[in-house]
């Protein structure tokens, strides 16, 4: 298996993770670590496939965080994230990872 890279799409992503929590930061972080190690093999309840090419982190705790990603070759382009406050992916949320992702596939 091919060594995983993760790599934070756009600059308010990255501000968005470092603006959150200390422990939740560490969370992400795991996560991340997790992701290189088992790739596509990981799952519930750490990653969830959304449709469409996108997949979505889920880091639990006092702060509930989503952040969308998605795979190309052993490349994880993460896209966007946002702090979960309702039981469904908000539009506008989703939408944005969306257009993420088709910016950068026409790179």
């Amino acid at each position: 298996m091919d060594k995983i890279e993760i790599k934070i799409l756009h600059r308010h992503t990255r501000e968005f993770i470092f603006s959150l929590e200390d422990v939740t930061i560490g969370k992400i972080f795991r996560s991340f670590e997790l992701l290189e190690t088992f790739g596509h093999a990981l799952g519930m309840p750490h990653v969830k496939h959304i449709g469409r090419g996108l997949m979505e982190f889920r880091v639990r705790g006092k702060q509930e965080v989503r952040l969308f990603f998605a795979f190309r070759n052993s490349i994880v382009i993460v896209l966007h994230g946002y702090v979960k406050k309702t039981m469904q992916i908000p539009t506008k949320e989703l939408k944005m990872a969306q257009t993420r992702l088709k910016s950068f596939d026409q790179i």
